[in-house]
């Protein structure tokens, strides 16, 4: 059973995503990037207040994902990442990015914190980075 609601271009739209973030990291980086996706929807905290859909989350502006502003965002889904789309959606969730609600690529080694977010563990080229539970609980 899915954590949240989506439909079937959204499935689509969170695998595009998943695919232009972290694509050179493999399925498990981008796997890791849609627990972020699925998390801030699921979050109704700090930055994710009003965030209740997929799409919602993938165009938020400010704060949302550099990716939605370069090309390759906007090739089809693969069917290959559809179905690592899904299984985020389904509930898979896999650390560091477990709870992460932010990540980025540093040019060196991961701050301790980033944005007052504590840093949760790196996975290839991406830090990630986690709310308090007692800030976020729903995540």
């Amino acid at each position: 059973m899915a954590v949240i609601a989506y439909n079937q271009a959204e499935i689509e739209l969170l695998a595009r995503l998943m695919r232009a973030e972290a694509e050179g990291d493999g399925q498990l980086g981008m796997l890791m990037v849609g627990n972020v996706g699925v998390n801030r929807v699921l979050g109704d905290c700090l930055d994710f207040k009003d965030i209740r859909s997929l799409e919602q989350m993938v165009f938020q502006r400010p704060g949302g994902f550099e990716a939605t502003t370069k090309g390759y965002f906007y090739q089809r889904a693969r069917p290959e990442d559809i179905l690592l789309a899904r299984r985020v959606v389904a509930g898979e969730r896999f650390s560091p990015a477990n709870r992460a609600l932010w990540f980025f690529m540093p040019t060196g080694a991961c701050p301790a914190q980033w944005f007052g977010q504590w840093n949760t563990g790196r996975y290839k080229s991406h830090c990630f980075f986690s709310p308090l539970v007692s800030v976020c609980p729903t995540v």
